[in-house]
């Protein structure tokens, strides 16, 4: 095997086992949480949708292509290409909404109480799952005309305006189709990553202004948590916007040419799920819930080996 070929394929390799791992570990911390939890918290809601949203972006995207990449041929036919394509774009979507929803969510509760900002604060939690619906139906919306450009790699050389992205190709036809296409996409994506990077400077600034209230005093509890919280929105958004701009910046290039080099696709792919595969990571470091349910788990796990290996004994 080439050199390269492999260190591609162990890079998509480790980034489907690490994405996979991390968020499936979460999304079980939070179903041990919901059994053992009356309710479950608006953000909690979030960071549980946030991680399915980026569970399914890794098993649509970069399992077929680290298949692809060790040499598997006809992986997908014509429906199938669709159906991956369509699922892979829908959930790449909802990851941006839905961080950015969380920024959103994060600055409206540690903003300081107000007239204006009451009534909106005690509507938040009965507002989650109206936006979950909500986000779900503009993305798929948006998204639809991605099934039609979608089909099975074909014999022979890769025509102008198709991104071959290995198992499938998505061919726009013509150079109208694909600006119009990648355009969309990016209004989109820059649209709520715009609203993203607004709302954490604003959480920044009220983070700011709390530590120099707070300073020479000790914090009370619950804004140690709020505080707690906002820094780990913080992070998860400047991660995004991290692996957003090198994402989108390869897209735009992209779109200036007629035909895309499998190696700048490939860059593509791998950055645009590197926010995925790791921000579960980041989740379970920070969220005292889902750590404490995880060293829960470790415990029980290891009294019943320690069991095993002394009746084998």
């Amino acid at each position: 095997m080439d050199l390269c070929v492999a260190i591609k394929g162990i890079s998509f390799f480790l980034q489907a086992c690490l994405g996979i791992l991390g968020n499936v570990v979460v999304l079980l911390a939070y179903a041990h949480i919901i059994y053992s939890e009356p309710k479950l918290l608006p953000v909690d809601m979030i960071l549980c949708h946030l991680a399915f949203a980026n569970l399914m972006l890794v098993l649509f995207r970069c399992v077929p292509q680290t298949m692809t990449v060790f040499g598997m041929r006809h992986l997908l036919n014509d429906p199938g290409c669709k159906a991956v394509i369509y699922v892979y774009r829908v959930t790449r979507a909802l990851s941006v909404c839905i961080t950015c929803m969380l920024s959103v969510f994060q600055a409206v509760t540690v903003a300081p109480p107000g007239p204006r900002l009451s009534w909106l604060k005690s509507a938040l939690p009965s507002l989650v799952l109206p936006a979950f619906a909500g986000l779900w139906l503009l993305n798929m919306a948006i998204c639809i005309a991605a099934p039609f450009f979608s089909i099975a790699p074909r014999n022979g050389t890769v025509p102008a305006f198709t991104l071959n992205l290995g198992f499938c190709h998505v061919d726009f036809r013509d150079h109208l189709s694909y600006v119009i296409n990648g355009a969309v996409l990016t209004v989109r994506d820059f649209a709520f990553v715009g609203l993203m990077v607004g709302s954490s400077g604003y959480i920044l600034l009220l983070l700011h202004r709390h530590n120099r209230q707070v300073r020479g005093r000790r914090r009370s509890q619950g804004a140690g948590a709020e505080t707690r919280a906002a820094k780990t929105v913080l992070t998860l958004v400047i991660l995004y916007v991290v692996f957003f701009g090198i994402d989108n910046a390869i897209w735009i290039y992209m779109l200036t040419v007629a035909k895309v080099s499998p190696v700048i696709a490939d860059m593509r792919v791998f950055f645009s799920a590197c926010y995925a595969a790791l921000s579960p990571y980041l989740i379970i470091s920070s969220n005292k819930k889902v750590k404490a349910k995880i060293a829960c788990a470790a415990e029980q796990v290891q009294p019943s080996v320690d069991n095993q290996a002394s009746g084998d004994k």
